[in-house]
């Protein structure tokens, strides 16, 4: 496995801002950011994002960086700041009903979060699985929409997540009823693909019907590679866990079969351990790397993905024993690797922290925690006093970036060597296909590769030598170097 190396553009400035950013090294400005390589993370030095908490299940992140993560059990749907930090309780979700599996399982953040706020679940009630969506700042309204999932007390499935075509994904288990998984009829046992409103895609495999895939046992994984092939970890019963390829309306076997069984009228898994090695359950990818939290197999599963929807080499467990029971693992904005445990699910052997939420630093990165963006205005604004000989001209615009294989985080610090100013603007092009997702302590606008960044309503006053902080999360292809020219309200900044 080769080393990820991210190289930054500007020289690290004193305070890391609100991107929950990690700076793996720095270089000259005018250098290109590669990515040499993914899914090499420092398994030695993690960090506790949140600890203390009960059968977390659902991760799912927000555009500030910030997690959301699910309690099982209670119901309740946490915040970790980004970086970690004390988890604070933001919903809690109606209706739960936790017995065994069951519970409130997985979570989805909207792709267009900046203009809908919502928030998704999956959960047991009393009657049924379900999915509902709310927004953080009226978390008690809670519209269902999908309703009528099979429920049991095992094989509940659970996971969701949005794929790159914007559409919401649910594997859905067969609720402890075999016969689910191969009846079209049902959409227990299969792989559920839907609009965001609940509604059926008009392109889904067969016409009026939100099953992707059938022929699960209990999908409870989901992640998509950078050419959008969607891979979904399974619990087998006795013989075999499973990690496929998932092609629409494909059929996966069970019960029929249970793991490789070259039956022409089945695909075949890529991967399969025995159930005393896995019972998988979250996965994510980061580049090449397939990773898949095990259960009762107390570790972490790499796979090398080959690029073709299979797998090459052996898979490599990762993290074997150390933690415990494995439940979700996903790849934050921040370029970490996040790991949830699931030692208080009634299964595992809890230690006095548990449950936790750990980070897990790519190679060569610098492990001090980054500072929490403010989410609420400063009574004054922040200013930053340079530490660095003045530099020439009227503006400086320092620049620092932490990048992944297909996004990158940027901190961007404006320093004002002119006149005190009230109220800024900062302008820059893009030199390649970067699209900006989100942002914080700015309003940012994007059109064609120019981006205009304004101040909001707390850090408008820039002193003479003071500075102000935002960020921006975007997506990207192929190279991704420092933009040429930042300009500060038409006039030309120096890098810093």
């Amino acid at each position: 496995m080769r080393t990820r190396i991210v190289v930054a553009l500007a020289a690290l400035v004193a305070t890391a801002g609100g991107a929950g950013v990690a700076v793996a090294a720095s270089a000259a400005a005018d250098a290109p950011i590669t990515t040499l390589a993914n899914g090499n993370f420092n398994w030695s030095a993690p960090q506790t994002a949140a600890s203390g908490l009960t059968v977390p299940w659902g991760l799912a992140f927000l555009p500030d960086g910030s997690a959301l993560v699910s309690e099982r059990n209670s119901g309740r749907v946490l915040r970790i700041p980004p970086g970690g930090g004390s988890a604070q309780q933001v919903a809690t979700i109606s209706g739960v009903s936790a017995t065994g599996e069951a519970g409130l399982l997985g979570l989805a953040v909207s792709p267009t979060y900046a203009q809908d706020g919502f928030v998704y679940a999956y959960f047991t009630s009393a009657s049924d699985n379900r999915i509902v969506r709310f927004t953080l700042a009226n978390p008690t309204t809670q519209t269902p929409i999908l309703t009528g999932l099979a429920r049991a007390s095992i094989h509940d499935g659970g996971r969701i997540a949005f794929g790159p075509d914007g559409m919401l994904y649910a594997g859905v288990g067969d609720a402890g009823n075999t016969a689910n998984a191969q009846n079209a009829q049902s959409r227990n046992g299969k792989i559920l693909r839907m609009r965001p409103d609940g509604s059926t895609p008009p392109d889904n495999p067969t016409a009026g019907s939100l099953v992707y895939s059938l022929g699960h046992r209990n999908v409870q994984g989901l992640a998509w590679d950078s050419s959008g092939r969607l891979y979904a970890s399974e619990f087998g019963q006795n013989t075999w866990d499973e990690v496929n390829h998932i092609v629409p309306g494909g059929n996966y076997g069970w019960p029929t079969v249970e793991g490789r069984a070259g039956d022409p009228r089945f695909r075949d898994p890529i991967v399969q351990w025995t159930t005393a090695e896995a019972s998988p359950s979250g996965a994510a990818i980061d580049g090449n790397a397939l990773f898949v939290a095990a259960l009762r197999g107390t570790r972490l599963w790499q796979v090398t993905l080959d690029g073709s929807g299979g797998v090459t080499g052996n898979p490599v467990a990762q993290l074997q024993g150390q933690y415990g029971r494995l439940r979700t693992v996903a790849v934050g904005p921040d370029g970490w690797l996040w790991v949830a445990t699931s030692n208080r699910d009634g299964r595992g052997t809890p230690a006095a922290n548990d449950d936790r939420v750990l980070r897990f630093p790519p190679v060569g990165t610098v492990t001090t925690p980054p500072t929490t963006p403010p989410t609420t205005p400063p009574t004054t604004p922040p200013t930053t006093p340079p530490t660095t000989p003045p530099v020439t001209g009227s503006c400086a615009v320092a620049y620092q970036v932490n990048q992944w294989s297909n996004g990158f985080t940027a901190n961007v610090t404006i320093t004002n060597r002119g006149a005190a100013i009230n109220g800024w603007t900062l302008t820059w092009t893009f030199g390649g296909n970067q699209q900006v997702t989100n942002s914080w302590n700015t309003q940012l606008t994007q059109s064609g590769t120019g981006v205009t960044a304004r101040n909001v309503g707390w850090n408008g006053a820039i002193p003479t030598n003071g500075s102000q902080t935002f960020g921006f999360q975007a997506s990207y292809g192929g190279t991704n170097n420092r933009p040429a020219e930042f300009r500060l309200n038409g006039t030309a900044c120096a890098n810093a």
